[in-house]
């Protein structure tokens, strides 16, 4: 944070990209401007939010490194643990709080900087010691506190509710606010879109640079470890957005590979196809991006025609993505490519709308077609209240019920893959077995599975692709075949073409 020179400006050196304090300041406008909007506000109200905490190891001394708590961060762009912050709503006033820190510290951890380097760092009004937030909020003589209260609707948990000693003596509301600062989060600025371009310009690059140097042999981690490198000694990125997903072969197909249990550790193996589903994250704000190749770089005929039925879904839809259709419209679409490029494979068989019907497309893709992105990976606002889940198969995981707006960032991940378990209950079923050509199926199973990711921005009358990696099979064996470190990619085809 470049705090030294004056200016209030989130900046790592190098090439990577400074941020503007104006943007949590726009976000702030924005949130006071939706909360007074909203029948009910008092005047007076105050918004109090309590930022992340530092953990340490379970029962150790060990830190775990320091991520900000998402709407906390949305608010403030405060990169500091153990904060709390306040917004007057009706002047959108902005009050930071911060831990007062022992002498001890200045020996274990570094400087201790007085209040005001924090006013300058963060463009707010006013910084105060948490210890005193009781007394300085007394003396603002509030109407209501309004906290954060609210369900993700993706992880089902509850947001972490604001408390400090005194609290009690403040008259409080917590179900105000959840509504109003999701429904800010779900449509970005210009500000917020440059930093998720550069988000994903970074990781794109970071994609490119694994495509260069993958090779039979070598273990999945390796390629986990090349794009973190080059997320973080390029682009700053300290964070990922998500566990990353290096995926070869059989485990191409399972759709959240990488966690503890399977840690990336499978040999690449000649011939395997590779799903590589990783994202970089820059001052708390992501990208998802997806790429899906040849792990020796040659597509073999069937390898070719699954990655090609992928591809001709995801250009179908982003074709199609502009405001006002439903995003579950979206996902039918991708699932009636998906059938009509595998009946022409000769896996499916009979026809297209019956298997509609029986929804045998979530047998091939059982997660949904995409979600938003913003500040979290699987970013709030998918479900508002009143907004239910369509339960069908494949349907009922998406994560977004409504009709795209502009101004959302989405990813489009539409895939193709052999799991077994899915296939067997295919099989077994009366309604979806005779639309299955066993024979030809055989062929593929263990072969893993193709997904392609790229992450979008709603347009007034489209879509700006914010991804930029080799997509056509000719553009990835081309780069795969040019393993010189000058080698650059562009792409072509435009995101106006689709």
């Amino acid at each position: 944070m470049a705090a030294a020179e004056g200016k209030a400006v989130y900046w790592l050196g190098n090439d990577t990209l400074r941020v503007s304090a104006a943007l949590f300041a726009e976000n702030r406008r924005r949130l006071c401007e939706g909360l007074r909007a909203k029948q009910g506000l008092q005047p007076k109200s105050l918004v109090l939010l309590q930022g992340g905490e530092q953990k340490q190891r379970y029962c150790t001394d060990t830190d775990v490194v320091f991520r900000q708590e998402s709407f906390f961060h949305w608010t403030f762009g405060v990169t500091e643990a153990d904060c709390y912050g306040v917004v007057d709503v009706d002047t959108c006033k902005a009050f930071l709080f911060i831990p007062k820190l022992p002498e001890s510290y200045a020996t274990w951890m570094g400087e201790i900087y007085p209040r005001e380097h924090f006013k300058e760092k963060y463009a707010v009004e006013e910084v105060h010691y948490t210890c005193d937030i009781a007394e300085v909020l007394t003396n603002l003589k509030p109407s209501v506190l309004l906290t954060l209260r609210g369900v993700n609707t993706d992880s089902g948990s509850v947001t972490r509710e604001a408390s400090f000693e005194g609290i009690s003596r403040f008259q409080v509301n917590n179900s105000f606010l959840h509504p109003v600062i999701v429904e800010c989060r779900l449509l970005k600025t210009d500000m917020e879109l440059e930093v998720l371009r550069y988000t994903n310009r970074i990781s794109s690059e970071a994609h490119k640079e694994v495509m260069k140097h993958v090779s039979p042999g070598q273990k999945e981690y390796e390629m986990e470890s090349l794009f973190r490198h080059y997320c973080y000694s390029r682009g700053g990125m300290r964070h990922t957005s998500y566990t990353c997903i290096c995926g070869s072969g059989h485990n191409s197909s399972v759709l959240h590979y990488g966690h503890a249990g399977a840690p990336n550790d499978k040999t690449i193996q000649d011939g395997d196809m590779c799903l590589f589903d990783m994202g970089g994250e820059y001052y708390c704000y992501s990208s998802d991006i997806t790429c899906s190749f040849p792990a020796n770089g040659k597509f073999t005929p069937d390898q070719k025609a699954i990655y090609e039925a992928v591809l001709k879904s995801s250009r179908a839809v982003l074709a199609a993505i502009k405001p006002g259709v439903k995003w579950s419209d979206m996902h039918r679409l991708a699932d009636r490519v998906h059938l009509e490029e595998l009946i022409k494979v000769g896996i499916l068989r009979g026809n297209l709308d019956d298997m509609m019907k029986v929804h045998l497309g979530a047998v091939f893709m059982p997660h949904g077609l995409g979600h938003l992105l913003g500040i979290d990976v699987h970013d709030v606002g998918g479900y508002p209240e009143g907004t239910e889940r369509i339960d069908e198969p494949g349907l009922k995981s998406l994560r977004m019920g409504r009709v795209v707006l502009e101004r959302m960032v989405l990813t489009v991940e539409p895939g193709i893959y052999f799991i077994n378990h899915l296939l067997d209950k295919a099989l077994a079923s009366e309604q979806q077995r005779g639309f299955i050509n066993n024979d030809v199926l055989a062929r593929f199973r263990g072969s893993g599975g193709v997904r392609i990711e790229d992450d979008i921005a709603v347009t007034a009358d489209g879509m700006e692709l914010l991804t930029c990696v080799p997509r056509t099979v000719e553009e990835i064996e081309a780069f795969m075949a040019d393993r010189s470190p000058e080698k650059s990619f562009s792409p072509t085809v435009s995101s106006e073409k689709f």
